[in-house]
């Protein structure tokens, strides 16, 4: 029997099935029971050609995008122009008050904050008492602190300091999948300078872009329209559109100062906001509190508002369903029915604009 004719490969590189076929090799007058000679000769041999086969199956795993981890997976992805990304550090606005009038006064920048075992540094001034504060620790973990900073020196007529706004969120450092979706992406969609996948790959290189929708020919012959989300998929901040904007084409020019070729004019925008109120009469087993029952029901539907604006660059238009808010709140546990769920006061499924995605306002229970 020839290899390409086996329907099983790894049954048949089992321990046991190799040991069993050496065996079949050897004379039947001869003692082949466990425990004989040559029972005892050939296992060990048996079990060592397994092995040889488990770790051929793994490296040939190794070379091809669609199996390759790791490393093995940043060195296929070099070869065509990839390059995992690495965590960045989660920028934030921080404002600053006096002790004796409450007003915004400045700090110097550098000044060093700690907030949640976190440490913030002044980077850039906004506006009096305003700045942009950078955290030092890289990733997502920067992006959800919010309130009250301590400073780590004395600052002189300091009275409080509070963290408010993301601007830029910060990104963990690129996971296997998302690195091999966009090796796929740029093997199969075959980018070329100014088309829209090469539009596409390019901006989400940028730190804190997560989407990103492309426009050709929106205001006239060489123009061209990038509508991004950041890295949490929410609207981005004017810092991240100044910033994309500034790496593509600065100034608005068509001379390709920036990434975009010559006679591409990009303009760079973000997407409008739905506020999306959900109202419903839940009936529960009585085991579970209103107000637990209420934040149940917030964190399935901000789930599947979250996954429709993960899918925002790959659709016309979002469309919030629901049949599909009824049965996240039927699937929570202590929820025996659900009725009379509305969408912003409508009884139909919601349907979006190209350049807009939904965000949770208010749970209603009834």
């Amino acid at each position: 029997m020839e290899i390409k004719d086996i329907e099983n490969l790894d049954e048949y590189f089992d321990y046991e099935v190799i040991l069993e076929r050496m065996l079949s090799r050897v004379s039947t007058e001869v003692d082949k029971r466990e425990g004989s000679i040559i029972y005892d000769a050939i296992a060990p041999a048996a079990a060592e050609l397994a092995q040889i086969y488990i770790t051929l199956k793994y490296n040939t795993n190794l070379v091809f995008i669609d199996t390759a981890p790791d490393e093995y997976l940043e060195r296929l992805a070099n070869q065509v122009g990839v390059e995992r990304k690495n965590a960045t550090h989660a920028i934030k606005e921080a404002e600053f008050y006096d002790a004796e009038n409450n007003d915004l006064m400045d700090v110097n920048i550098g000044e060093r904050f700690t907030i949640q075992d976190l440490i913030y540094k002044v980077t850039e001034k906004i506006s009096t008492g305003k700045y942009r504060v950078q955290c030092e620790t890289p990733g997502t973990i920067g992006n959800s602190a919010a309130g009250t900073l301590i400073p780590v020196n004395y600052i002189e007529n300091l009275g409080r300091c509070i963290l408010t706004n993301l601007l830029i969120p910060g990104e963990d450092i690129e996971n296997d999948e998302s690195l091999r979706a966009r090796v796929l992406e740029q093997t199969t969609e075959k980018p070329f300078a100014g088309n829209i996948i090469d539009y596409k790959n390019k901006t989400k290189e940028i730190d804190g872009v997560g989407s990103v929708k492309v426009t050709p020919i929106w205001d006239g012959p060489g123009t061209v329209k990038l509508t991004i989300l950041n890295s949490e998929f929410n609207k981005a901040s004017e810092l991240l559109i100044n910033n994309v904007q500034n790496e593509i084409d600065p100034d608005f020019t068509s001379e390709g100062l920036g990434l975009a070729p010559i006679g591409h004019v990009v303009t760079v925008e973000t997407v409008d906001e739905v506020e999306t109120t959900v109202s419903a009469n839940v009936i529960s087993n009585g085991e579970i509190t209103v107000d637990n029952l209420k934040a149940k029901v917030q964190d399935a539907i901000n789930t599947y508002l979250l996954e429709l604006r993960k899918n925002w660059e790959d659709s016309t238009n979002l469309i919030i369903r629901k049949a599909r808010i009824e049965a996240l709140i039927l699937s929570i546990e202590g929820v025996v029915d659900v009725s009379d769920v509305t969408i912003n006061e409508q009884e139909n499924n919601i349907a979006l604009e190209q350049f807009e995605i939904p965000i949770l306002k208010e749970v209603v229970l009834q």
